[in-house]
């Protein structure tokens, strides 16, 4: 599997190997090549994406092109290894004021509300990055039935604890922001709390599973 390298900005490399759909063994590989390239005296930081590492680096003692060779290093002495999960449960009531776009979902999926979340709820899903904001998951393992296209106006304020989806993820809004993913739903779990030992509710890895309540 080819990893690709471009320059994000003057002392970043973005590294990418997504190919059409997602690849959970190279989500893997990618976790584990982060690890093993953080250590490098000279990378600022590792940021596992989607299929993608954003690789940080100083540029007043390293350049793109020895930053490189370490990535590429490091990916090819990756192997697919099985990472330590935990499996996390978070309580969804389906609909409602933070669900608004729940029937919109349903009808292009061409599923009835009640379906849409059974489907949805059904799902296993896994986080392969945290980004966007802090706490903020992308979920792998939504169906393809409700893989549907972002809204084409996102909301300038989507509160915290929506559940959400958008393309071929899922998530929970960590706190008040615009985004332009559908709401199907709410929580009142907390994925960012800046007081708790551990900020992240979620790690990278952890299997997801949404139960709906009344």
């Amino acid at each position: 599997m080819k990893m690709r390298f471009h320059l994000a900005g003057a002392t970043a490399l973005l590294c990418d190997i997504a190919h059409g759909g997602f690849d959970d063994a190279a989500q893997r590989r990618i976790w584990v090549t982060a690890r093993a390239v953080e250590r490098h005296q000279h990378v600022i930081s590792a940021i596992p994406g989607v299929n993608n590492l954003l690789v940080g680096f100083d540029g007043l003692h390293t350049g793109p092109g020895a930053i490189r060779d370490v990535i590429a290093e490091a990916w090819e002495a990756a192997t697919d290894v099985a990472v330590p999960t935990r499996e996390v449960r978070i309580q969804v009531a389906y609909g409602g004021a933070l669900g608004e776009d729940l029937a919109d979902v349903a009808a292009q999926a061409g599923l009835s509300v009640r379906e849409t979340i059974a489907v949805h709820a059904a799902g296993i899903y896994r986080v392969a990055a945290i980004g966007a904001m802090p706490g903020f998951v992308y979920l792998t393992g939504l169906d393809g039935r409700l893989c549907v296209p972002r809204r084409d106006t996102p909301r300038v304020h989507v509160p915290r604890g929506a559940v959400i989806l958008g393309g071929g993820h899922a998530g929970v809004m960590p706190c008040d922001a615009p985004s332009g993913w559908h709401m199907v739903g709410a929580t009142e779990s907390i994925l960012f709390d800046v007081h708790r030992d551990e900020p992240c509710l979620l790690r990278m890895g952890d299997v997801v599973r949404f139960d709906p309540v009344a």
